[in-house]
């Protein structure tokens, strides 16, 4: 798994996502772009990915693609439309694309021209991820963990509850 890091500049935002479905079609790839305010980090991603896989493996995916299918572990939802909010929006967003198989570097450098180069990966919104997977102060104040971990929980769980 790679991740490629940045910041788009999105007008048109269907354009953009067919660019990164193109890039993921030619490298015979898997590509998905989040806005990097809601992944706490590498572990976030890596493991929806594999849960992701599991799933798909097993027969129990909701989505038709990889791509998306990583994007709802990622989400902790198996509402599509819930978890599109961990997509990219119009205008100026950090993101963060996860580029995974085939011909893994060229549509990694073929999605790093799309991108303002930045390090976008742990500089999450802490309001916006708390709000987004439910993570109250009072959850916050009975562990030892922080968000990153309860993060990841929350995206493991998402098996338990299918």
């Amino acid at each position: 798994m790679e991740l490629v890091e940045g910041v788009a500049h999105t007008e048109d935002v269907d354009g953009f996502i067919a660019r990164l479905n193109a890039i993921e079609t030619e490298h015979e790839t898997t590509v998905q772009a989040f806005d990097a305010r809601y992944v706490v980090d590498r572990a976030h991603l890596q493991t929806a990915l594999s849960l992701a896989d599991r799933a798909i493996e097993r027969g129990e995916n909701v989505a038709r693609r990889r791509s998306v299918e990583t994007l709802l572990y990622a989400a902790g939802r198996r509402q599509i439309d819930r978890a599109l909010e961990l997509g990219v929006d119009a205008g100026e967003t950090p993101v963060v694309v996860l580029v995974d198989g085939g011909e893994e570097s060229a549509a990694a450098a073929a999605i790093r021209e799309l991108l303002e180069p930045q390090q976008t990966l742990g500089t999450y919104d802490e309001d916006r991820v708390r709000s987004y997977f439910d993570i109250t102060k009072r959850e916050l104040a009975a562990t030892d963990v922080g968000i990153p971990e309860l993060v990841r929980e929350r995206v493991a769980l998402l098996t338990v509850e299918k």
